[in-house]
């Protein structure tokens, strides 16, 4: 049970350690697809992590395809700057996934083309090529998801 959250190809050990931090503290699930940039023993992922990675649900897959096929039956939205809607604009379900791609290229064109109309982003300043943080927008998105489903099991 819960909300899930998709790393597709992470790069950066020490984000997705706080994306783990995050997930802990929240109930929330962690899906990494791989490859991964990083080792899982990397001390920059562990340190980023601290000591909640035994309070996180971390699944492991070789690709996309893989998440897709074992969770078909979920809810899936794809985080993108190019997205259809604002994160805000959708209705998140318990047990949703919300798919983020590695901080250098985001989701592959074949994942977002395929999903088009289930992509969100964060709105940002016009006219700059860059976007937010990995760890910071996985926080943005899943506090809101979390919101509007009254933050389950939190207090």
């Amino acid at each position: 049970m819960g909300l899930n959250i998709v790393l597709v190809e992470p790069e950066i050990p020490q984000n997705t350690g706080n994306i783990a931090r995050t997930c802990a503290l929240t109930n929330t699930n962690l899906h990494l697809v791989r490859p991964l940039g990083f080792s899982v023993e990397d001390k920059y992922l562990k340190r980023a992590g601290l000591d909640y990675w035994h309070l996180v649900k971390i699944y492991y897959y070789d690709s996309f395809n893989e998440v897709k096929e074992k969770h078909f039956n979920n809810k899936f939205y794809f985080a993108t700057t190019k997205g259809k809607k604002l994160y805000t604009e959708v209705n998140y379900t318990e047990n949703c996934f919300i798919v983020f791609g590695k901080e250098t290229k985001g989701l592959p064109d074949e994942i977002l083309y395929s999903n088009w109309d289930r992509t969100i982003k964060i709105p940002m300043k016009k006219g700059i090529k860059r976007s937010l943080n990995l760890a910071n927008s996985v926080n943005i998105i899943l506090f809101e998801a979390l919101r509007q489903l009254n933050f389950p099991y939190l207090e």
